[in-house]
Formats: C-alpha cells, structure tokens, sequence
C-alpha cells in the first residue's frame, strides 16, 4: 500500500478517535496493525496536535469568556477548574516520563481496556437513570478527570475522553457538561504532552526524528485536523439528546472481535 493512502488512513483514524471516547491510541495500534505499518512517536504525536486543534473553534463562547470577562467570578472559576485538573495530569505525566513506562504496542491490552471501558459506560449509564444531572463542575470531577486522563495515558486503549466521562457522569454531571470539561481540559493536556513529546524526539539524535517524511506527517495532520473537528461538532450535539450507551456497546464490540482475531 502507498505510504500517501496509509498516511491518509491514519490521519482519519485519528480524528475520528482523538476526542470521541473510544480510545485513539488504541484504534491507532490497530490500525497500523493491519496496514502492517509502524508508525513513529513523532508522526503520531504531530497528528495528534492536529485533530486537537481543530476543535478550539468549537467552543466559542468559552473562548470569548476566558479572553474578554476573564474578571468574571464563574469564568475565573471555571478556568481555575481547568488549570488544576491539567495541573495533576502534567504532574503525574512527569513521573510517568521519569519511570519511562512505555505503553505496550500489543491488541491484547487494548483490548481489556476497551473491554472495561465499555463495561463502564453502560454501568454509568444505568447508575445515572432517572436521576437529575448536575451542570455545575465540582472539585471531585476536577480531580477525576486530572486523574482519569493519568489512567488513560498508561492504559492504551482506554480512551482519555471515555476515562474522565465515564467518572464525571457517576458523580453526577450532565453529559454535555462532563463531555465540554472533558475536552477543555484535553486540549492544553495533549498540546503540552505533543509538544513535550515532539522536543524530546527532535533533541535525541538516537532517535528516527531527522528521518521522517515530512510531507507526509502534514498529510496526516491537515486530514485529522478536518475529521476530528467535524467528529467533534457532531458528538456536541449527538450528547445533547443521547446516552453514551452506543459508544459502550461499540467499545465491548471491538474488544471482542480483537480477542477473537488474536486466538
């Protein structure tokens, strides 16, 4: 296969996946599983930028508020909210680093963590039935959610959006204000990660960096930029009025056929 239509191929995985919370590192692996291509830290952290980026526009009402009425008092609030669950995830991510855990590149643990995953969203769904969701965002979702994207950094698979939802949702948040929180506070948390991730690539001559094709990583990059905004755009709306019960069932569908490819 032409490494432009692989290039290509992941690029749209990664904007499907990056924000809808079915894991992107875990569909990545798979992908490049069956194109029988391994991609570098490098391409797939700078894909990763892309499809973050793309989404900022999609929150221009936060955006207006944290520029022009920083002064008032739900705004501050709010953006404090942000920096302290981003806080305990760089923290954490830190000495993740330090320690050098390596996420594991093999189907089997995206797999069991898919699997869970799912489990988890259909379990949240049913522990929220009939009860009247919170909008305001406490300081328990707060530290769920830096915490939950510290589990999805060491568990591919796992999903760092389906992570902090799954946690926001059994504490009581509505879905469209855990799923608004959860990617707010993913965009500055993947950007730092990318970048950290990218400057440590480009400053280690003992890694593949100067080797890259560049045109094709800006392939990828401009495709999962484009999906993964119009991916998003529909996600805020499709919450608006539904459960996360598909994305459960899609997630336990996936982690069994997986299973059953690897017997």
């Amino acid at each position: 296969m032409h490494e432009w239509l692989i290039a290509l191929i992941l690029g749209i995985v990664e904007g499907i996946t990056e924000f809808l919370p079915i894991s992107s590192t875990g569909h990545l692996l798979i992908a490049e599983k069956f194109l029988h291509s391994h991609q570098t830290d490098l391409f797939n952290v700078v894909i990763q930028c892309g499809a973050v980026m793309a989404v900022l526009p999609l929150f221009p009402q936060r955006l207006y508020k944290f520029i022009f009425e920083l002064g008032q008092k739900e705004t501050q609030d709010y953006l404090l909210k942000i920096i302290v669950a981003f806080g305990i995830t760089g923290a954490g991510g830190l000495v993740i680093d330090h320690l050098k855990i390596k996420l594991p590149e093999e189907l089997a643990p995206v797999a069991w963590a898919l699997l869970i995953g799912g489990l988890g969203f259909l379990g949240a769904e049913f522990f929220v039935r009939g009860k009247k969701p919170a909008e305001q965002i406490t300081w328990a979702v707060v530290l769920a959610v830096g915490f939950g994207q510290l589990v999805a950094a060491v568990f591919p698979g796992a999903s760092r959006s389906g992570t902090t939802i799954i946690l926001s949702l059994l504490l009581g948040l509505s879905r469209p204000a855990a799923t608004e929180f959860s990617f707010l506070v993913g965009i500055p948390t993947m950007m730092a990660a990318s970048g950290w991730k990218i400057f440590k690539t480009l400053h280690h001559p003992d890694l593949a960096a100067p080797k890259e094709n560049w045109s094709l990583i800006i392939l990828a990059s401009v495709v999962a930029a484009v999906v993964s905004f119009i991916a998003v755009k529909w996600l805020l709306r499709y919450v608006q009025t539904h459960t996360f019960n598909a994305f459960g069932w899609y997630r336990l569908a996936l982690a069994i056929a997986i299973f059953v490819l690897l017997r």
